[in-house]
């Protein structure tokens, strides 16, 4: 077999259901499974996937946490590449083959990463990324990665002097998609169980150039919606991604003065805390009346296609109490959803539209006919 697609699911079935819809057009000719490992999930997710065409489930019975329910996939495939995907992602229809092929042709190509978009259409930045090295991370806790992100050194978190339109050697793999040659994680072991959440991807993208292995980003588009099975402003993420940070100084740099790591470790103490504040105070002023913030739960639908998706896509807003407009610029500041019908658009071009016009307060809707639902970074649905 060529291809084994792993996704990891939690609370989230909707976007999976999307997501392996978005896998089947891209794996069309590829000998190729996908594989669903559901981590307990409170949502009836076992059930309702179990009925998706084209997808096998794992259901682990517990939250093993990101790495240890992929290493169970891992561990069953015996595929020449594994790809680990998350659940809220879609893939153009010609990004898997774009992958495949340029693995094929690079054989130190230990693992492979894509053009991400976020849900507005903007290329996410996590696409490229450099090692964690303490000064690196340094000059992106103070600022500088955001100041010069262009700059070999103060911009090297991102690396964001690489262009975009071809493939590049970079050192660190997003997780939320990476291909990974399956000689390669023989070699070095799949991912550390010890990383709960987060970090899982760093410490793999380490290990393969340790290994003497290549990791590769590749122009291959793909969206993420970032994180909705977790909630960034939780005090359980705070601790679990920052958590990570440590487990990963602990385990790569021990061996470095006290010096160079402790003031590092004091630092990543010292974001979570303000990141934990900041998330609070964003909280009360919200309940207070006082925030400005986009408002989440009522978004504006603006809703393109034929006449019978733009009537079924009323109904849903209607039921859900949201306001319809016909023109992406009316909602001033309040939150857009453009909804696209993915009968009518490829997701290539839902990807490609999008890019053309990203603007940060009109996010990405899909309607999907099959299920008569929406599926959006809000949760719409149907």
């Amino acid at each position: 077999m060529k291809l084994t697609v792993i996704i990891v699911n939690y609370n989230v079935k909707y976007f999976v259901e999307q997501c392996v819809d978005s896998l089947r057009r891209a794996l069309d000719g590829i000998d190729s499974e996908i594989v669903v490992v559901d981590n307990h999930s409170k949502d009836g997710s076992v059930e309702y996937l179990s009925k998706v065409e084209g997808m096998r489930m794992i259901d682990t019975g517990h939250n093993l946490g990101f790495s240890k329910a992929n290493n169970i996939a891992i561990r069953q495939s015996k595929a020449e590449y594994v790809l680990l995907l998350n659940p809220d992602t879609f893939v153009a229809e010609d990004a898997i083959r774009k992958m495949l092929d340029f693995a094929d042709a690079h054989p130190k190509a230990g693992g492979i990463g894509v053009r991400m978009h976020n849900d507005w259409g903007s290329l996410a930045r996590e696409s490229r990324r450099g090692l964690p090295l303490p000064m690196t991370s340094f000059y992106k806790m103070i600022g500088l990665c955001r100041r010069k992100p262009t700059h070999p050194r103060y911009g090297k978190y991102y690396m964001g002097w690489l262009p975009w339109d071809s493939p590049q050697q970079i050192e660190v793999i997003s997780g939320a998609c990476f291909l990974l040659r399956r000689k390669a994680l023989d070699e070095v072991g799949p991912l550390d169980e010890d990383f709960f959440m987060y970090g899982e991807d760093v410490d793999l993208s380490y290990r393969l150039l340790k290994g003497g292995w290549e990791n590769w980003y590749v122009p291959a588009d793909i969206v993420h919606y970032k994180g909705e099975s977790t909630h960034k402003t939780s005090f359980k993420y705070v601790h679990v991604f920052y958590n990570a940070m440590l487990i990963f100084m602990r385990k790569h740099y021990s061996h470095l003065s006290w010096i160079v790591v402790w003031p590092l470790q004091i630092a990543v103490y010292f974001i979570a805390f303000l990141t934990l504040l900041g998330a609070l105070t964003s909280r009360m002023k919200k309940s207070l009346g006082f925030s400005r913030r986009y408002t989440r739960e009522l978004p504006v639908l603006c809703i393109t296609g034929n006449e019978d998706m733009k009537a079924k896509c009323r109904k849903i807003a209607v039921r859900r109490g949201l306001d319809l407009v016909d023109d992406m610029t009316e909602p001033g500041d309040r939150l857009l959803v453009a909804v696209y019908d993915a009968s009518e658009h490829s997701y290539k071009d839902i990807i490609s539209i999008m890019e053309k016009s990203a603007r940060q307060n009109v996010r990405l809707g899909i309607y999907h006919k099959e299920t008569n639902k929406i599926i959006t970074p809000i949760e719409i649905y149907g």
